[in-house]
């Protein structure tokens, strides 16, 4: 038992990931009998992300001192994000236009799939203000529960030593569900192996050779944003940071969010990576993670944009420098309201095509076909969500003052 945990947990994830493959493969359909395992884990996180990211923000705001950084913080966030999407979106269409995935795909034989419609940004943005706080704690609205965090932690400060009492119960949580976050960590390579078992098993490792092309396409520009924006642009140009020690401390997360194909499910393991791995402060990681989780989808924004372009390729639809200007704003402003689950960035195919003039039977047609592979590419793509998530949350933290260098410098457990 002591040699099990005197291995790194990365190295723990990936090696039950590795076993979970050849399981699937050897066992087939019947890898379902343990599917429960996977799905007791993933029940174990999302029971702590919401009171996790509630007591951390309030904590975190406290701890802060002064109300007004927090109007600089959110500015700076919202702006890298946005930043940062924009260019996975830029990589995504340059790679589909090169490669051409669409070109020769005959979508006519695809059984066309039900599309859901996704949610206009402006009820998203209403939705931030809750009806009933309660309700939202109760549904998992993250950006609401952030949203009545800031203030309650805001309303602690104003008070002063009337909200003395309170501020430390919040202090306290904070590190009860901190601690419970480690244990349920600990159990993360069971979960990852039933995981990837269960996807082996049911849709096969062969899943995309049908689409050799377009994978190729997702998988290049999700390796090229991760090593060009967050490893050369912000942590080696902007922040004079080695890329190396970032994603050595990232890898945990980044895994898991593999494993898991959602950064909301992940949020716990994100937080404790980004204050015990790479120095960023908890007033910092519980305010831009938890809205990273939600609003930051740099590798959906890639995907849907690659999507997109493979499909006006595949029903002969040529794309103007307009067009492609239009999917990528679209892109951009609809990925905000992606909801951080497995899955999700299908939903939002639909709108970006319209953009470019697609019918619903041609939109329904195309999610009819990437359905069926999709699994393996959200993973992937859910993993440079994660890391740019950490990325932006460490250089929010140097902007803000609230990092910690020599905790990011320390040598991690190999």
């Amino acid at each position: 038992m002591a040699m099990w945990f005197e291995i790194a947990l990365w190295k723990r994830i990936l090696g039950a990931m590795i076993l979970g493959v050849i399981l699937g493969v050897v066992w087939g359909n019947g890898v379902t009998a343990i599917a429960w395992v996977g799905e007791l884990f993933i029940r174990l996180i999302r029971m702590v992300v919401v009171p996790l990211v509630f007591v951390t923000l309030v904590s975190g705001v406290i701890s802060m001192g002064d109300p007004s950084k927090l109007g600089s913080l959110g500015v700076r966030t919202l702006a890298i994000y946005l930043m940062t999407t924009l260019v996975a979106i830029t990589i995504g269409l340059t790679l589909a236009a090169l490669l051409q995935p669409g070109v020769g795909v005959d979508l006519a034989a695809v059984a066309p799939s039900a599309v859901q419609e996704t949610v206009p940004l402006g009820e998203r943005l209403m939705s931030i203000v809750p009806d009933n706080p309660f309700a939202a704690f109760a549904e998992g609205n993250i950006l609401a529960i952030i949203f009545f965090a800031l203030l309650i932690g805001v309303s602690l400060l104003t008070i002063g030593e009337t909200g003395k009492p309170v501020a430390d119960f919040m202090g306290a949580a904070a590190e009860a569900m901190l601690r419970i976050t480690h244990w349920i960590m600990e159990v993360a390579p069971f979960g990852a192996f039933a995981l990837i078992a269960q996807l082996a098993g049911t849709a096969g490792v062969g899943a995309l050779l049908d689409v050799v092309t377009l994978a190729l396409a997702v998988v290049i520009g999700c390796f090229a944003h991760m090593v060009l924006m967050h490893g050369v642009i912000i942590m080696r140009t902007m922040l004079h940071l080695s890329p190396l020690t970032f994603f050595r401390g990232a890898r945990d997360a980044m895994l898991m969010a593999f494993s898991t194909s959602s950064s909301s499910a992940t949020l716990p393991i994100s937080m404790s990576c980004a204050e015990e791995n790479l120095g960023i402060k908890p007033v910092v990681a519980s305010t831009v993670l938890p809205l990273g989780a939600t609003i930051n989808m740099d590798g959906t924004a890639l995907y849907v944009g690659i999507v997109s372009v493979f499909a006006a390729q595949a029903f002969g639809i040529d794309l103007t420098v307009a067009d492609y200007a239009l999917i990528a704003g679209s892109t951009t402003l609809v990925s905000i309201g992606t909801a951080a689950v497995p899955g999700a960035s299908l939903f939002l195919i639909a709108a970006v095509m319209d953009t470019i003039g697609m019918s619903p039977e041609q939109n329904a047609a195309v999610v009819g076909f990437i359905l069926a592979f999709d699994r393996p590419l959200d993973m992937l793509r859910t993993s440079v969500n994660v890391g740019g998530d950490l990325s932006v949350s460490t250089a929010v933290a140097i902007w803000e003052g609230e990092f910690e260098k020599e905790v990011f410098d320390r040598p991690l457990k190999n």
